[in-house]
């Protein structure tokens, strides 16, 4: 079982490059950024995890400017997105972004991806809110093709490219680990295709076992070994709500391989008494 964070970098919160070495000094394995590039004023979308949005929201650094500070001043610490939204990226960018970070650091990238659940905001960017998951995969399946390819070409409906040059390509072989940060009935086969885990949230799920055996049962039907899947349990990033050890005891028992704690959007200092408070709690689970 490893530990790590997942976080909103904001410009009023601990700086990457000190979380990320005060993280390793603490035993955490990795540091999950979470992103939005902005969020519309107008507010028509309910969030999904009910009540209103803490402003950490809209004060986010760009996702992979924060990680690659993280990176800079760490040695084995893994980078994490949680998640990055994919309709609100190019997906010819992305992949130079994804595999210019994963070879910089080492190889320490993992992917986490999602479709996002904004509706304003992902027209901001041009994207249809019913094309979401489309878009989404073709763009992930793109971003893969130009990893693994020397001159790689895509044919969609929404990405579409003839053959091109592109580099560097990833250090890790066959690209970052992608997981796959959301659920629903149609999640288990959009695993199965096209990503190398999971990160769903506790709290907002009722049952993750049963999900987890809907994906391993995808997977065996795509031929994948079930046993290679990275389950990545994560709490929500909430300002005002602590973290409780009950807590925690759920989310190690829910499967997972990987279980990442709620920062919030606090200071140096505030910061690194939550880490140390984790780091107790962690202790207390060992055998």
């Amino acid at each position: 079982m490893d530990f790590g964070i997942v976080t909103f970098p904001t410009d009023t919160s601990i700086e990457p490059q000190d979380l990320g070495p005060a993280l390793e000094e603490r035993g955490f394995e990795s540091l999950f950024y979470a992103e939005h590039t902005h969020i519309p004023t107008s507010r028509r979308t309910p969030f999904i995890g009910g009540g209103d949005l803490d402003p950490m929201y809209w004060h986010c650094h760009d996702q992979f400017v924060a990680l690659s500070m993280a990176a800079a001043v760490t040695q084995t610490l893994k980078l994490g997105t949680g998640v990055t939204l994919i309709p609100e990226h190019d997906a010819i960018n992305m992949a130079k972004a994804t595999a210019s970070l994963d070879r910089l650091s080492g190889g320490r990238l993992i992917f986490g991806i999602g479709a996002g659940w904004n509706v304003e905001e992902m027209e901001d960017h041009g994207v249809t809110f019913k094309d979401r998951w489309k878009i989404t995969r073709e763009r992930v399946l793109a971003i893969k093709e130009i990893w693994n390819n020397d001159e790689p070409e895509f044919h969609g409906e929404f990405v579409d490219f003839p053959p091109m040059w592109s580099w560097p390509k990833p250090l890790q072989a066959g690209g970052p680990p992608i997981l796959m940060g959301a659920y629903s009935k149609y999640v288990p086969a959009r695993i199965a295709e096209y990503c190398d885990g999971w990160m769903p949230i506790e709290g907002l799920l009722e049952d993750v076992p049963a999900a987890l055996a809907d994906i391993q049962h995808a997977m065996r039907e795509r031929g994948r070994d079930p046993a290679s899947l990275d389950v990545t349990v994560l709490a929500e990033v909430k300002q005002r709500d602590g973290f409780d050890p009950e807590r925690l005891e759920r989310m190690v028992k829910a499967g997972a391989n990987r279980v990442l704690l709620p920062l919030a959007d606090v200071d140096r200092d505030g910061a690194l008494k939550v880490l140390d408070d984790y780091a107790t709690m962690i202790d207390r689970l060992s055998p």
